[in-house]
């Protein structure tokens, strides 16, 4: 039997508004592959960062499975919940959520630090070097552009060498040609490390980077979603 590097079985979530039941999700049946880099798209409020949020373990399904290398996610406690998503899956934001008093090898290191790891430097040195960050690394996040400043979050996202990179909406807050030029960098780097890419966008032309294409509409995966892709 396949074991996905992720499943979702049935999702539901929920959430109640004055007398109205909204369903952020609606049954959702998601599988991806190992290594695989695929693209969600829809509208706002349909229930894309919702499921994101479930697939790393930073919300609760109301019903419904979450596997995530194998592991069932429900079966978590709390403690082990945070170590799962410390060690396992790596988020990228659009908001690049950096410290602001350390600069960039400081902030992509922190995570590890805080866990207690070891920090693999000839890793991060490749991670610097790939992402062009070299010169960078002594540097503070405000002397740097957006794109740098977004270069860094995805270092600091791979570099615990996790098995799923969860990316939402990463290039939202760049221009058109800085943000296919930064997930152009994180494709590669997934690639290189064999690592999951999960990515929220709402630009079709860097959708179309992915190996497969999930559209969501109304908390459902829209049927027939990779063949609209190929087209």
């Amino acid at each position: 039997m396949k074991t996905w590097m992720v499943e979702t079985q049935a999702l539901k979530k929920y959430y109640r508004l004055g007398e109205n039941t909204v369903k952020a999700l609606d049954g959702v049946d998601l599988t991806v592959e190992r290594g695989e880099f695929v693209a969600m798209i829809g509208k706002s409020g349909s229930g894309k960062s919702t499921l994101l949020h479930m697939l790393g373990g930073l919300d609760t399904p109301t019903s419904g499975e979450v596997f995530v290398d194998g592991k069932k996610l429900s079966e978590l406690k709390k403690e082990q919940l945070a170590i799962f998503r410390r060690r396992k899956v790596g988020f990228v934001f659009q908001n690049y959520n950096l410290v602001p008093d350390l600069n960039v090898y400081e902030n992509i290191v922190l995570p590890i630090e805080l866990d207690g790891g070891y920090v693999d430097e000839k890793f991060i040195g490749e991670l610097l070097d790939m992402l062009h960050l070299q010169e960078k690394a002594e540097a503070l996040p405000g002397t740097l552009s957006g794109g740098q400043q977004q270069r860094v979050a995805i270092a600091r996202a791979l570099a615990s060498k996790p098995a799923i990179i969860l990316a939402d909406e990463p290039t939202g807050n760049l221009d058109s040609g800085t943000g296919h030029e930064v997930l152009g960098l994180l494709r590669v780097a997934a690639k290189r490390f064999s690592q999951t890419l999960i990515l929220i966008t709402h630009d079709m032309d860097i959708a179309q980077l992915a190996d497969r294409i999930v559209c969501i509409e109304d908390g459902k995966i829209r049927k027939g979603s990779d063949e609209d892709a190929e087209k």
